[in-house]
């Protein structure tokens, strides 16, 4: 875990990836002008690297230097500081190349002070002064907004929490897009499930927050805290002043222009509020001048979405694998066939978010069934969103006032084809092709304005001008006609003044330092006219100007000048335009990734084969050949084994509530498990699903614990990993969960483990009766079955040869009394002696060991009964 303290704050609190040095001790008249004013800037950022821009160069100075060279290995040079200073560490990289260093530094956890030119240099430098220079924007991890510094798919949040006793108020925002949220709850793991949900850049915690350890209960899921709080994110500690409720409830009504927070819902939620408005402070901070537009504050709730823990999703591998924590292979990768990066994070949203609204489920459900079955439709459609760019985005800067002319120019053509998607969706019926049926027919009026106003191929960096078209704006015209006249004047000059004088090799150049000139060969210099004056002697050449020369260049000068000027204010005009506009852009852009989420998801089920599950609100979970989405695609057509599963008990069936999975390791057990978890997500996700058919009903949350591993950083080891999530499962399952088990008790003594493994099984069956799935190597657990009329025996089947077993991934009635772990180690590639041993000692066991459990059928049912009695 990483806390940062405030970056504008005189804290002396500091990190491994603090930068604070006291510079403030240094005697500013011994420095240069610019030395000072970059030490006075420093104090006022202690805990920031500071950036400071020196004509092309951003630079920095001091140990910020030594810090970023080595970060980012740059050479390291040095600059005279003064007499009694001396030379100063210095390094440096160009101003266009400060994105991408800057995205490099954000990563190692640095947050940067960007101080820029705040005027034209060429003013100063006539007024013999220093240019002046200001700190623009502040970059911490969770305040990104530049694309260059973003990932495309993916939300790049902000949090702030405020925790009081045991309730807790979370708010998040992804300033890029402008999305607010806030919320409130109670029990400190309920926020830990939000923040690992969520993964927040960056998360801001108020200073007189509490020891959050002392929250937590006995036995409380802890494994993944440090100070009660998940160790995985960058926490920035703020003055507790912002996060007071009359502070941040003011701020609030004041930034969206309300008399009251019942509209959004948090009236009555004072820390969901306290949360909101020191987030919305620090925002406000750290972007100094540029305003940030954010959307209406949305209150949520914890219980509005199927509840995915962090063991679950790191279990199904949701958005990044297990093994080496890469999009490649998770779920989100099997899945995302989304054309736009608007579209890329709304699928991760969805899938981090199920739902458990049946109504909204159906609404999902029934746009990719009409998807599916109109493939012209759907191809058109795929086809369009492809040259849509990315709308939240670039409104986002276009609120912010940070958009240039590239921008604008790819939201006028995404909002012109606006026109062509209203065309095709009017030929679906469900609510997301109906939200797109009714754009607003602004849009397309403005992103016209927009084509109409701007060059074809306008230039990156509005301030070089040649941004607006001809016939926009009369003044700009005139200044344009003037300038190309004096310009073809200066064309002329060189033909005419050849002929002039006789000097066929007679030039006009330009320098930046003398400006125009006449050039001629120092050979035919007493050639050279009354007018013209005499500026500069090179070896080969003499250089001149003349009076009309120069009254041009002043002309061609000035009027370059005051045309980018006049170009830079229409521009910001036309954003300020398109930036009323916002919000109705917001809302179609959301209406688009939509649509693009349920295109891209009939295209998986159209190639893959997928049904559409029926979901309902009863108990039942049947899938029929049944297949896991992501290792299936990982082999050729057809050779994934298909499935079937039936649980969930109810008056209507005889299935099982518990299903004891036994079988060889290796032989799909695993696998098994997480593809029954991932099809009860992707249906309640509103896709359809990886089997022939499937009826499911909703669960309230889906817990999973399959495999673990030693949590150094906490000082736990595999088996109280282990009993840590089996803890939390047993604590918060109901009948309406998903509850998917594996290798329950290995972590321990056989004695122990399997009474553990019993214990927990018969629990499941008897106290929380959820939708359970129990794979485990204890044979002797199938006795269960013959003891509750809820649990059934199931095993993954193997041909047994005479030198080998084959496995054939096949999930069937009955219990299995082998697992095979010889011939396992054998397939892996254990020396034969050692395979000979193993099975030497394995028949001595078996002769010599006998478990006395009391698991016989008809003990254990007594001892049961007999328990249940008392």
């Amino acid at each position: 875990m990483t806390i940062s303290p405030d970056p504008n704050s005189q804290s002396k609190l500091g990190t491994s990836k603090s930068p604070h040095t006291n510079y403030c001790h240094l005697d500013f008249q011994k420095l240069t002008p610019m030395y000072q004013h970059y030490v006075k800037v420093k104090c006022q950022y202690p805990n920031a690297l500071l950036v400071y821009r020196v004509g092309d160069f951003f630079e920095c100075f001091f140990q910020d230097a030594v810090i970023i060279s080595q970060e980012l290995e740059l050479a390291l040079t040095s600059k005279d500081g003064g007499k009694e200073i001396g030379r100063v560490a210095m390094t440096g990289v160009p101003h266009h190349a400060l994105e991408r260093y800057s995205r490099l530094l954000i990563e190692k956890g640095y947050a940067l002070a960007i101080c820029d030119q705040v005027e034209d240099s060429s003013q100063a430098v006539a007024q013999g002064r220093m240019v002046e220079r200001k700190v623009t924007k502040l970059l911490t991890p969770g305040t990104l907004t530049d694309d260059g510094m973003l990932q495309a798919k993916r939300n790049n949040f902000l949090a702030a929490i405020v925790v009081e006793k045991k309730h807790w108020g979370l708010s998040y925002s992804d300033i890029s897009t402008g999305e607010f949220f806030t919320t409130q709850g109670q029990e400190l793991a309920n926020l830990n499930l939000e923040l690992l949900r969520l993964q927040p850049s960056e998360i801001l915690v108020p200073s007189n927050a509490p020891n959050f350890n002392s929250l937590l209960r006995p036995g409380e899921q802890s494994e993944y805290l440090i100070d009660g709080l998940p160790d995985c994110f960058c926490y920035s500690l703020r003055s507790q002043i912002p996060f007071t409720l009359d502070k941040a409830k003011s701020q609030l009504l004041i930034t969206f222009g309300i008399r009251s927070l019942e509209g959004m819902g948090c009236e009555h939620l004072p820390l969901a509020i306290r949360a909101a408005g020191g987030l919305l402070e620090y925002i406000e901070d750290t972007q100094k001048v540029h305003q940030i537009s954010l959307q209406p504050l949305r209150t949520y709730n914890q219980v509005d979405f199927l509840i995915l823990d962090y063991q679950t999703r790191r279990n199904l591998e949701i958005t990044q694998t297990v093994r080496d924590g890469t999009f490649h292979g998770s779920l989100l990768w099997a899945l995302d066939r989304t054309c736009t990066a608007m579209g890329g994070r709304a699928l991760r949203r969805w899938l981090i978010e199920p739902l458990l609204d049946i109504k909204g489920i159906n609404a999902r459900q029934n746009t990719v069934k009409e998807l599916v079955e109109n493939p012209s439709l759907r191809q058109d459609l795929r086809q369009l969103l492809r040259s849509i760019y990315d709308l939240e985005r670039i409104t986002g800067r276009v609120g912010s006032g940070t958009a240039n002319a590239r921008d604008l120019l790819s939201l006028a053509e995404s909002l012109v084809r606006l026109t062509n998607l209203v065309e095709l969706t009017s030929q679906g019926t469900s609510p997301y092709f109906k939200k797109l049926q009714k754009i607003p027919p602004g849009l397309e009026k403005l992103g016209r304005y927009i084509i109409d106003h701007l060059v074809e191929s306008p230039p990156l960096h509005l301030k070089d001008g040649g941004v607006i078209r001809d016939g926009i704006n009369s003044d700009l015209d005139a200044i344009r006609h003037r300038l190309e006249d004096d310009r073809q004047w200066l064309a002329n000059l060189e033909v005419t003044e050849r002929q002039k004088i006789r000097v066929s090799n007679l030039k006009v150049g330009y320098n930046k330092t003398f400006g125009y000139y006449i050039s001629l060969p120092r050979s035919k210099a007493e050639l050279a006219p009354d007018n013209y004056v005499r500026k500069q002697t090179l070896t080969n050449e003499e250089r001149y100007i003349t009076a009309e020369l120069k009254e041009r260049e002043t002309r061609i000068l000035t009027a370059q000048d005051d045309l980018n000027k006049l170009e830079y204010q229409v521009f910001t005009e036309l954003r300020s335009k398109v930036a009323k506009k916002a919000q109705e852009i917001r809302d179609i852009s959301k209406a688009v990734a939509a649509i693009d989420v349920l295109s891209g998801l009939a295209e998986i089920a159209v190639f893959h084969g997928y049904c559409c599950p029926e979901v309902i609100e009863g108990r039942v979970i049947e899938i029929v050949d049944g297949r896991h989405p992501v290792v299936e695609q990982f082999l050729a057509a057809g050779a994934f084994v298909p499935n079937s599963t039936l649980i969930g008990n109810n008056q209507d069936n005889d299935a099982p509530d518990l299903i004891v999975l036994t079988g060889p390791n290796a032989s799909g057990k695993s696998c098994y498990l997480r593809q029954v978890g991932l099809i009860q997500l992707m249906a309640q996700t509103g896709s359809f699903v990886p089997a022939t058919t499937a009826k499911l009903g909703i669960s309230d949350r889906i817990f999973t614990r399959v495999g673990a591993v030693d949590d150094l950083a906490t000082g736990q080891s595999t088996f109280m990993v282990e009993m840590n999530e089996t803890a939390n499962i047993l604590n918060h399952g109901t009948a309406k969960s998903l509850i998917l088990l594996d290798e329950i008790g290995r972590g321990t003594a056989t004695f122990d483990g399997l009474s553990i493994a019993w214990a927990v099984a018969e629990y499941l069956a008897t106290e929380i009766q959820g939708r359970t799935i129990f794979a485990t190597h204890y044979h002797e657990l199938n006795e269960l079955a013959f003891i509750f009329s809820n649990v059934a025996n199931y095993q993954v089947t193997v041909q047994e040869l005479p030198h080998e077993i084959i496995f054939l991934h096949q999930v069937r009635p009955g219990g299995a009394d082998k697992s095979y772990g010889i011939e396992v180690g054998r397939l892996a590639g254990l020396p034969n002696s050692v395979i000979k041993r193993a099975k030497q000692m394995m028949d001595q066991i078996e002769k010599h060991s006998k478990i006395t459990l009391g698991i016989r059928q008809g003990t254990q049912k007594f001892s049961y009964l007999k328990r249940k009695e008392e």
